[in-house]
């Protein structure tokens, strides 16, 4: 079956949504398109934030962002920022709250909220969606561009890309959009897993599987600090987790190290006249009591490992001052090698998509082919945990959307 419209949106996401509501908004004649390959629309969207969706963050600002787009990213930024963004989703209907970091949800607490307002906004406007529509291809000639699936055809004078990366291909990422924009002549940086876990060749990181603690994390190259994170550390199999490992995989090579302080509110000189007394107080205890009140056992078993001491047999008195030294420096830190990033299955975005270079930032428009815009993650831009890659996503999205 043809259809024909003024635009076409590829991608049922946060981006492609929010362009298709704004500029249904802006110019209620148009006719929109909005064309998903999944089943229903929003998949990534409903995983985000835990469920929750952190749609944004108080701090919004370009240096939370990697890509050859996160410096042209200032304009999106500034024009559409926190209070501008939760404005514009509140006159769709829905409330908003920021918690103590700034990372802003849903007042009802389920990313479904923020879904179900768009979707009822494109009802509303009269974009229309059509979902399970696999593309088998795309072609711009005679001032149109059409798109093919496998049960349909669509013609429209604009297009937009706003189909996501591959991050998450279990919801549905994949290259698509790559391979759509190559086809329309534009250049790509490949696709890499970003926010996601770090693999590490240590020994000790089996025996920590499934321990969590709270501690300043730092990403250290050729003996220099890159990047440094607060947060809690997950101990995973073969690699390290959570949000402050996350934000640190943006930076991370492999060969670079990250090291962990365990304890960031004592000194170590403070940690080691509290070894000191610990000693004295668990005497008669084995070695691995030493560290007893202070952290969990099996991370204080790997931390006694790090440190030289291996027989467990003996007990406190049996530690010398200069191995109580050397655990000391190794709570404060507590080193693991980076050998690579884990997989796009674990990544909550990935770096890579369309050059920067390539895009107009004040209309989100291709620089190589007239009338096709390109917004989301598509484009070479990646932001750290809290709400920025959404927030990136919607404001994107509405440029575009503006200029249908």
């Amino acid at each position: 079956m043809n259809h024909n419209y003024d635009a076409i949106i590829i991608g049922g996401g946060a981006s492609g949504l929010m362009c298709a509501v704004t500029a249904k908004q802006n110019n209620p004649k148009l006719r929109i398109a909005v064309i998903e390959k999944n089943d229903r629309v929003g998949k990534k969207l409903l995983a985000t934030g835990n469920g929750r969706c952190n749609l944004t963050n108080c701090s919004i600002d370009s240096s939370k962002y990697i890509g050859s787009f996160g410096k042209q990213s200032e304009h999106i930024l500034k024009r559409y920022d926190t209070a501008q963004l939760l404005y514009r989703f509140g006159k769709l209907g829905l409330l908003t709250f920021a918690d103590s970091e700034g990372r802003c949800y849903p007042l009802s607490r389920q990313a479904s909220s923020v879904l179900d307002v768009l979707r009822y906004a494109c009802e509303r406007c009269g974009a229309e969606i059509f979902c399970g529509e696999n593309i088998n291809s795309i072609k711009n000639s005679g001032g149109r561009f059409e798109v093919v699936t496998r049960e349909n055809r669509f013609s429209a004078s604009k297009l937009v890309i706003a189909c996501g990366s591959k991050a998450a291909p279990k919801l549905g990422g994949t290259a698509s959009a790559a391979d759509y924009l190559k086809n329309l002549g534009h250049q790509l940086i490949p696709f890499s897993p970003a926010l996601c876990p770090l693999k590490t060749d240590s020994g000790l990181i089996k025996s920590l599987k499934g321990i969590r603690a709270a501690a300043n994390v730092s990403l250290i190259r050729s003996n220099r600090q890159i990047k440094s994170e607060h947060g809690e550390v997950q101990f995973t199999d073969g690699a390290l987790s959570g949000i402050c490992i996350f934000n640190l995989s943006l930076y991370a090579q492999k060969g670079d190290a990250i090291t962990l302080d365990l304890l960031p509110d004592i000194s170590e000189e403070e940690l080691f006249k509290l070894l000191l007394r610990y000693q004295e107080l668990f005497a008669r205890r084995g070695v691995e009591d030493l560290f007893t009140g202070i952290l969990q056992k099996r991370l204080a078993l790997a931390i006694l490992k790090a440190s030289g001491i291996r027989d467990f047999s003996a007990d406190c008195r049996s530690i010398g001052k200069e191995q109580l030294l050397r655990a000391a420096n190794t709570v404060k830190a507590f080193s693991f090698n980076v050998t690579d990033r884990c997989g796009f299955e674990q990544a909550q975005c990935a770096a890579g998509g369309v050059r920067g270079s390539e895009i107009d930032e004040t209309t989100m428009q291709s620089k190589v082919r007239k009338n096709l815009y390109v917004c989301g993650e598509a484009i070479d831009i990646c932001g750290e945990c809290g709400g920025y890659n959404l927030h990136f996503a919607f404001a994107s999205g509405i440029l575009a959307g503006e200029q249908l």
